[in-house]
């Protein structure tokens, strides 16, 4: 297959930024044909060859104020290039999931959508996605990133971008509490959130998320406080670890070093207000940031932290994260497949990509360039998170999204003081156990 090529030069003129950098991107960033059959992009027997095709592509960078324009940008370059017209499809990332999955399941949707790694299971037990093998053959993506577009054995996602979810702080606050170097341990961690509170003027020491749309993120703290959350298909929840990372969450609660109604948008506004000294995200988090905050200065400040562990000697957790992008089969699929490797792939178009939102690349020669090298905010985000981040073991269930709300719900109950950790987890474990399969 062709795939396009553009000069960065040419390709962020298009995109509308050229050189004037991250600051004009906006001031948020967080989240119709029948389906066919299960055909490859490659197969030697298909009757008359076809020129590109119309299709759609789905995202829920298309719905967010600061990737919309870069997205856009792509999408109309690639539509351009090949004289077809490419049909968005956009959901906000809380509704996105569910909402893309009626569409697949009823017939309602084909093309190209992004993502989110961890749904991968989910949309693939569908049966409509492509195999994209052939395709990812010779790219030069990264080995671990070909594997976070792998589900039961088949590469089923070409890998957008992929990194982690850690703590970032802001080192003008940390010095302003005489705070000069990272905590290493849970100990010395609340510690310093206690010494943050200090600084009053209404600054939320760490920004953690509390609304149950985000509470996903404490079992990240489940697995500091030494809880597997799965050992085969037996779910963990519900052990002393898990028991104690929810009791410690609850005392930050009630402590105000974090705070109610919190979720990653919320924090990433707070955090580029100046109103919270740290808080968990993506590398994507940094361009979202500095989109909205008054402190032009900001990115200076921006300092990746590796999570502190329960005792001296542990490994720092980190959730996986990224994007990729499927195929849904249908009309216009063997464009749209063309697109998700172009879009992922094409040196130009992911460096460019990078430049504009901060998003690491996911081939070999992408991570090499000159841009993300030169990075300091993405190599340090790197060194310190991204290292040692493993993939939630729900994903490879269907029923994760399920399984991490029932979780949330409990936490959340705990939060406001209508249950126990210790019951909240019983709870918690016992209901995803019920949708293991």
């Amino acid at each position: 297959m062709h795939s396009s090529t553009y000069s960065r030069r040419r390709l962020l003129s298009m995109l509308g930024i050229g050189g004037l950098g991250m600051g004009v991107l906006g001031p948020a960033l967080a989240g119709c044909a029948p389906s066919g059959t299960n055909t490859s992009p490659n197969t030697e027997n298909r009757s008359t060859p076809q020129g590109p095709q119309d299709f759609a592509f789905a995202s829920w960078s298309l719905a967010e104020e600061a990737s919309k324009p870069v997205v856009q940008g792509l999408v109309d370059s690639f539509a351009k290039d090949k004289g077809i017209s490419v049909d968005t499809v956009v959901y906000p990332y809380n509704e996105y999931l569910n909402q893309l999955t009626l569409q697949v399941r009823g017939g309602q949707f084909a093309g190209a959508a992004q993502l989110d790694i961890s749904w991968l299971g989910a949309l693939a037990s569908l049966g409509k996605l492509r195999d994209l093998g052939d395709l990812a053959a010779g790219r030069g993506y990264t080995e671990s990133a070909l594997a976070a577009g792998t589900y039961d054995g088949v590469q089923y996602g070409l890998p957008w971008t992929i990194g982690a979810i850690g703590l970032i702080a802001n080192s003008e606050l940390l010095q302003r509490a005489g705070i000069t170097t990272p905590p290493t341990t849970i100990e010395d961690f609340e510690t310093v959130l206690t010494e943050l509170k200090g600084l009053g003027d209404g600054i939320i020491p760490y920004a953690a998320s509390t609304k149950v749309a985000q509470l996903k993120d404490i079992l990240v703290w489940m697995q500091t406080f030494g809880s597997p959350l799965l050992e085969g298909d037996t779910v963990t929840i519900g052990d002393d670890a898990s028991v104690e990372a929810v009791a410690w969450y609850k005392k930050l609660y009630d402590q105000k070093l974090i705070a109610p109604d919190v979720d990653r948008f919320d924090a990433r506004a707070l955090f580029a207000q100046g109103k919270a000294v740290m808080y968990d995200d993506a590398v994507v988090g940094k361009s979202a940031v500095l989109a909205e905050a008054p402190d032009k200065s900001l990115a200076e400040k921006l300092e990746p932290w590796s999570r502190p562990v329960l005792k001296a000697g542990d490994e720092p957790r980190a959730l996986l994260w990224g994007h990729a992008v499927v195929v849904v089969e249908g009309e216009g699929a063997d464009t749209a497949a063309e697109f998700a490797q172009w879009l992922t792939s094409d040196l130009d178009t992911v460096v460019g990509y990078f430049e504009a939102l901060s998003l690491p690349p996911t081939t070999q020669e992408g991570l090499e360039s000159e841009a993300v090298k030169n990075d300091t905010f993405t190599a340090a985000f790197t060194e310190r998170i991204t290292a040692t981040a493993t993939a939630n073991p729900f994903w490879k269930f269907p029923e994760y999204a399920q399984m991490e709300a029932a979780v949330a719900e409990q936490v959340q109950a705990v939060l406001v003081g209508n249950a126990s950790p210790a019951e909240a987890m019983k709870a918690a474990g016992e209901a995803v156990q019920a949708l293991v399969s």
